[in-house]
């Protein structure tokens, strides 16, 4: 894991399309702007976890029913 310091205004880029700019540190919370290409994804963390839960549990179900299907 990379772990930078940034100041409020300052960013980071990763690689030619994605910039991360701290908008604001207010108390115990930073507030992050993103600049991405739109094809790409952005979620929080806890929502990403949650659609791949859900894109799991989905696919096994698929699974399931086409062996069903099968029979």
């Amino acid at each position: 894991m990379l772990v930078l310091n940034r100041k409020s205004g300052e960013s980071i880029k990763i690689g030619d399309d994605i910039e991360i700019k701290v908008v604001s540190i207010e108390g115990g919370q930073v507030k992050l702007g993103i600049e991405a290409p739109r094809h790409i994804d952005i979620h929080r963390k806890e929502v990403y976890v949650s659609i791949e839960e859900e894109n799991k549990e989905a696919s096994s179900l698929s699974k399931n029913l086409l062996d069903l299907l099968k029979k």
